[in-house]
């Protein structure tokens, strides 16, 4: 029971890209972990007590339960890294569910060697966090408690194979990536085609981070292959000691069916700000859209696809280092009725075209 209780509450501190192909180190082994409790409150209150399916964070409404918790093993040399991180959660019960076994609680399972003795260049294998977007699967590392839309339905994790280089001043990274799939572990059965990412993230200065990511390849079985590439752009800018601003667009395109060249399309705009308001207090706020008409990332069956814009406002509170507890007011509005208010006096709910969410959460970091 000790040891159970330890992985649930333990911490990690994961980097990001730029910082993960530094060789300064203090202790080659270190045990930390992460744990992230919540309640969320679905005012359209589903009678399977399940926020809308393209969700994954938070998903379970008028109950706490936990989002993500995770213990985590890292290694890192001068020459060789890797890493090890088992995780529980209803985040993981969400975004693994297509994984079989015990690969769906894999957080990350990655071996890296460096391979120049002059440059940063390394060569990183096995299940890691994606290469798109700016939002990572551990809350206190976001602006915003929940995810944006964008967030949710591109990848978290990907496997595969990553060349990755830094140069000297830090301010470039470039990457190449082999991977399994669109968020995938396992390729899927009867698939044979590989698929391909890339990185460019640039800081000109140290307030500013420009990034540019890309995925090529298909998530279906070969006798229905369909191209998919998607484009990821974001700008994090902190334009005072207080204040900053974080910018993307997301635009992908998949092929209508094998051999077309007929393509469907989607993108996704986002804006976040964020205020610190006290060494222990930050606000931030959120708009956001969605427009997806034909479904290729999200189905919902309607006239005019999905097309949902989003706002959102929080505060974050450090109770105490390592300690961070946050509460979110957040409204999505789409142009159909796609989201189901439960009707006590019916079997089925009823249709709505907003679905508001009042969320908190309390996480742990050790």
């Amino acid at each position: 029971m000790k040891i159970l209780l330890l992985a649930a509450f333990g911490f990690v501190m994961l980097k990001p890209a730029l910082a993960q192909d530094s060789t300064e180190t203090k202790r080659p082994l270190t045990i930390s972990g992460y744990a992230e409790a919540y309640y969320n409150y679905d005012f359209n209150r589903p009678s399977d007590n399940t926020v809308p399916g393209f969700l994954y964070n938070f998903n379970r409404a008028g109950e706490v339960n936990l989002n993500l918790g995770f213990v985590k093993a890292n290694y890192t040399a001068n020459h060789v890294r890797a890493n090890l991180a088992l995780a529980a959660g209803t985040y993981v019960n969400a975004n693994y569910g297509a994984e079989p076994g015990v690969l769906k609680n894999v957080f990350e399972a990655s071996i890296g060697v460096k391979i120049s003795k002059s440059a940063n260049l390394w060569i990183d294998a096995g299940i890691m966090p994606s290469h798109i977007g700016f939002e990572s699967a551990i809350g206190k590392e976001n602006w915003t408690l929940t995810r944006s839309l964008v967030a949710e339905n591109t990848p978290y994790f990907e496997s595969g194979v990553k060349l990755g280089f830094t140069t000297r001043d830090e301010k470039l990274y470039l990457s190449a990536l082999y991977l399994n799939g669109w968020q995938r572990i396992q390729r899927v059965d009867g698939n044979t085609t590989p698929a391909f990412g890339t990185q460019v993230t640039y800081k000109p200065a140290t307030n500013v981070t420009l990034n540019y990511s890309t995925f090529m390849g298909s998530d279906k079985p070969d006798s229905a292959r369909q191209m998919r590439y998607h484009q990821n752009f974001y700008g994090i800018f902190q334009l005072t000691e207080k204040f900053g601003i974080t910018a993307g667009f997301d635009y992908g395109t998949e092929q209508k069916a094998k051999g077309s060249s007929d393509y469907n399309n989607w993108f996704v705009p986002v804006l976040i700000a964020r205020y610190a308001a006290s060494p222990k207090v930050n606000l931030a706020a959120r708009g956001e859209y969605f427009q997806d008409k034909n479904g290729v990332i999200i189905a919902t069956g309607t006239r005019n696809g999905f097309k949902t814009f989003g706002i959102s406002a929080n505060v974050d509170y450090a109770v105490f280092p390592g300690v961070l507890w946050r509460v979110e007011a957040r409204n999505l509005g789409s142009k159909d009725r796609i989201f189901f208010k439960r009707n006590d006096s019916l079997s089925k709910g009823l249709s709505q075209k907003d679905n508001f969410f009042l969320t908190s959460s309390l996480s742990i970091a050790f």
